[in-house]
């Protein structure tokens, strides 16, 4: 699940915090970094507990209005497509996701504004209407609804932002990736599977661990001189006026580049640049790319950046 792209974030992170605390043992840094991981996969499952507390709530309401001494006609005759919407009873169901929740203890029992918040949200969009409305009455609608409350309701819920936030400091910036995620296991969840439908693993290859404790590794250990090679090639500039973040940025890049000769080269600038437009200042993306396109070509003239072709 957790793939590349999400992993390069999460050493940058923990590189730029390694340095800010005054380099606190690398064990423990390391250790920092894998809980990280681990709390995006946690995220994972909250998000999916989600879908289902948001449905329990509507199946209470429901409830509620049935036990009323005077119920509407409303109250009396339901509409339940969305209290028994398919693809959420097979994920209550579902074998690993429950022991997952269960080993975890997640719960979203402290948190029922947020879902108060999110079902009010849900049954107000058109996504919601269109979907009670509908003569199409099928499991691949059911799936269907639920990739789009996560796109469209979820997503952009501002009372889920802050809820994460409270929650873990790694969550609130990544649920958007998180949530892409959860999209792509919708896509594949299939009827048949029943309670045995696979949810998506940790990481996204099996080689991903390795990769993560690798760059990072190799991230601190070269990291003196790397920075070295940054001030070189910013010489026109203080590096103590130069963005931190643009600094640690490009020494973890620095180290994938070196270190991981079976990675292009364009893979690893590209992917750098994107964190930089996103995590730094509005003009890192184009500082990173100068210096590391410098770098880079110095590194080649000096034949010590060899990639495997």
């Amino acid at each position: 699940m957790i793939n590349r792209i999400l992993l390069r974030i999460k050493i940058v992170q923990i590189v730029f915090s390694y340095y800010k605390s005054g380099e606190k043992p690398y064990e423990i840094a390391e250790k920092e970094l894998f809980h990280s991981i681990e709390k995006s996969y946690e995220l994972y499952h909250h998000l999916l507990m989600l879908s289902i507390e948001i449905t329990r709530y509507a199946r209470n309401k429901i409830d509620s209005g049935l036990q009323k001494y005077r119920p509407t006609a409303e109250e009396l005759s339901p509409n339940l497509r969305f209290a028994e919407n398919r693809f959420i009873v097979q994920l209550e169901q579902n074998d690993a996701f429950n022991k997952y929740v269960v080993k975890k203890k997640l719960s979203w029992v402290d948190c029922p504004e947020v879902i108060k918040s999110l079902f009010d949200e849900i049954i107000s969009s058109s996504v919601y209407a269109e979907y009670m409305n509908s003569e199409t009455n099928d499991y691949e609608a059911d799936k269907e609804l639920w990739r789009k409350i996560f796109r469209n309701e979820i997503l952009t819920s501002e009372a889920l932002s802050g809820a994460l936030e409270d929650q873990s400091i790694y969550w609130c910036a990544e649920a958007d990736f998180i949530i892409s995620f959860i999209l792509k296991t919708i896509k594949r969840f299939e009827e048949k599977n029943e309670s045995k439908q696979p949810l998506m693993p940790m990481f996204s290859h099996d080689d991903d661990r390795e990769f993560a404790r690798k760059l990072f590794a190799d991230t601190l250990t070269h990291g003196d001189e790397n920075r070295l090679l940054i001030e070189e090639f910013t010489k026109n500039w203080e590096l103590d006026r130069i963005a931190f973040m643009d600094v640690v940025i490009m020494m973890v890049a620095l180290a994938e580049l070196n270190d991981f000769p079976t990675i292009p080269i364009n893979v690893t600038l590209n992917e750098y640049i994107e964190i930089a437009k996103q995590y730094s200042t509005e003009k890192s993306g184009t500082f990173v790319n100068g210096v590391l396109d410098k770098i880079v070509t110095h590194l080649k003239k000096e034949g010590k950046l060899l990639k495997v072709s």
